[in-house]
């Protein structure tokens, strides 16, 4: 019989975070403001950051925290002098809640040695709970969950963030006929959520900071994907705040997708 993971518990902050603070604030209505580095942020954001790192420091005390709404110079002290912390984004698609786009997630990680260990992306609107422990698989709502099979970039329906990426390379993701279809729904944890469970086949995204891809990175793995940054190197240990993203479900795709890219950027 399997013994009781502490850890088991922690989706249950995740989902009363959702339940209790985001959804009220998003059928409300809720009004954002622009950060420095042109993002929004909203109280909602620092409301489930101040629920979640108190619940979380309730649980343990002695592991850090990192989240997207702290300072830059605290972000970077902690992800270089704390060995295992928590790496949360309290709301990822901010923009699509104040706008009332009903797409948006909480994404934590537990980090160890520069790794995520343990993770957990939760979708209010849906209701629906990724988690992932390393070297045990990746489940949804506690069924256990599988990346796509996809193995032909033409066939592939992908998630690209054409902002943030350079003009060249955005132009010949944009040929027709690369590949079978196109999305971006405005939240990278959901992203890498879906693509692990196979509602999509690549992901390819300019810069996404740790917070954004920690936890979905993990789920993923699981699940069976493969991911690197575009010069295909890998993401961990993590040793920056930010990275370029490809995602694949399928090692034969990743390799077609990296190659397009370098096409791109010779």
């Amino acid at each position: 019989m399997r013994h009781q993971d502490p850890l088991d518990n922690i989706p249950e902050l995740l989902v009363r975070a959702g339940r209790e603070i985001i959804m009220p604030a998003f059928a409300a209505g809720m009004d954002g403001r622009q950060k420095a580095d042109g993002s929004i942020v909203t109280e909602t954001d620092l409301a489930c950051q101040e629920f979640l790192q108190k619940k979380l420091e309730e649980f343990d005390a002695s592991i850090g925290f990192l989240s997207e709404e702290m300072s830059r110079e605290t972000q970077d002290e902690r992800l270089r002098g704390q060995k295992r912390f928590w790496c949360l984004d309290p709301l990822d698609g901010t923009t699509n809640f104040e706008t009332g786009f009903p797409v948006f997630a909480i994404s934590l990680a537990l980090i160890e040695n520069g790794m995520p260990v343990w993770a957990c992306i939760h979708d209010p609107v849906r209701q629906e709970s990724f988690t992932a422990r390393y070297g045990h698989g990746a489940t949804l709502n506690g069924l256990p969950i599988r990346a796509a099979a996809c193995r032909r970039l033409s066939e592939a329906v992908g998630c690209i963030d054409f902002k943030r990426l350079r003009r060249p390379l955005a132009m010949h993701l944009l040929k027709q006929g690369l590949y079978r279809s196109q999305r971006n729904i405005g939240t990278c944890a959901l992203e890498w959520a879906w693509a692990a469970s196979g509602r999509v086949h690549f992901i390819v995204h300019g810069g996404e900071k740790i917070w954004d891809y920690a936890a979905g990175s993990l789920i993923a793995r699981e699940a069976g994907c493969v991911f690197s940054d575009f010069a295909n190197r890998e993401l961990f240990p993590i040793n920056a705040l930010s990275s370029s993203i490809l995602v694949a479900c399928h090692a034969q795709l990743h390799a077609q997708i990296m190659q397009e890219l370098w096409r791109a950027m010779d």
